[in-house]
């Protein structure tokens, strides 16, 4: 049975190797997931607690809301930004966190990021990974994907994934994640 997976992130620029890694996961492994990205991080304000108002929430972040509890199970793809988590995806979760029913809370989650460099993204990992606890969010573990050197994996042009060891580590990962989201 396919199970329903929500992608949120890739990246703000328009041929971002963590937009094509979100991208690419689709191709992967399609047969076991139905996947559906959310990348408007531009139509969510930044969040404010004077703009708080639970009777007037962002359309964005309501639409947001329905994804995720609708979804089987969450992939964050991010990149890293001075060692840690984007600030638009960083407003998102802020966001996420002011909602009264909490979508994330013992949702399956999973994370993913690709870097130019060799660490691949594991800063922004380590620090999404708190994050998620505060929201209650039922994170894996292992298996990690890191995309190191990700400028020699992708097609610059199509965003294709062309390293073959890269795709078996995420096809690993997908398989585990498809048994993690029914532990």
């Amino acid at each position: 049975m396919k199970k329903n997976i929500l992608i949120i992130g890739g990246s703000l620029r328009a041929k971002s190797f963590n937009k094509y890694l979100a991208s690419n996961l689709i191709e992967i492994r399609k047969e076991k997931f139905n996947f559906e990205i959310f990348s408007d991080f531009n139509l969510l304000p930044h969040y404010n607690t004077d703009d708080h108002n639970q009777d007037n929430w962002p359309k964005t972040l309501l639409e947001l809301e329905e994804k995720i509890k609708k979804a089987d199970g969450v992939i964050f793809v991010t990149p890293e930004y001075n060692f840690s988590v984007p600030g638009y995806l960083k407003n998102c979760i802020d966001w996420i966190s002011r909602l009264p029913n909490q979508p994330l809370d013992r949702k399956p989650v999973c994370i993913q990021s690709a870097s130019l460099g060799p660490l691949g993204g594991a800063r922004v990992q380590y620090h999404l990974r708190q994050i998620l606890v505060f929201l209650n969010a039922k994170v894996m573990n292992k298996n990690e994907i890191f995309v190191t050197f990700a400028k020699q994996k992708f097609d610059e042009n199509s965003g294709k994934l062309t390293d073959a060891i890269t795709i078996d580590f995420i096809r690993k990962q997908l398989d585990a994640f498809y048994i993690f989201i029914d532990e």
